[in-house]
C-alpha cells in the first residue's frame, strides 16, 4: 500500500474530513492494540497512518485559516510614533524618580 496522497484528503467536505480523522485515529489506536498483543503482522502501516492523519489535521487547519476572517485592525501596526512618545516620557520620568530615591537612600560609607 503506497502512503496516502493529500489531493485525497483536500476532496473531502469538513463532515467527511472529520469522520475520517476518527476513523484513521480509530486504526491508529487498533494498530497499537495488535501490537501490544503481538498480533501485528504489517508494521509499516503505523507510518502510513500517521502519515495520513497528519495531511488530515493540516487540511482541516488550512481550512481554519482561510475561513477566518482578516481584520483590517490587526494587520495594521498596533502603535504609533506619536502614541508611543508620552508612554516613554513617563516612564523617563518613572526611571528618574527612582535613580533618585536610590541615591538619596544609599548610605555612604565612612572609613
Amino acid at each position: 500500500m503506497a502512503l496516502p496522497k493529500v489531493a485525497d484528503a483536500r476532496k473531502l467536505s469538513d463532515e467527511e474530513l472529520t469522520a475520517e480523522i476518527l476513523t484513521a485515529k480509530q486504526k491508529l489506536f487498533e494498530l497499537r492494540l495488535q501490537k501490544a498483543t503481538r498480533r501485528l503482522e504489517k508494521t509499516h502501516e503505523f507510518k502510513h497512518i500517521r502519515h495520513w492523519i497528519a495531511q488530515l489535521l493540516t487540511v482541516e487547519h488550512e481550512r481554519q485559516v482561510a475561513a477566518e476572517p482578516i481584520d483590517a485592525a490587526e494587520s495594521a501596526e498596533p502603535f504609533s510614533a506619536a502614541a508611543d512618545e508620552p508612554a516613554d516620557a513617563a516612564a523617563d520620568e518613572i526611571s528618574d524618580a527612582a535613580a533618585e530615591d536610590i541615591v538619596e537612600e544609599t548610605p555612604l560609607e565612612e572609613e
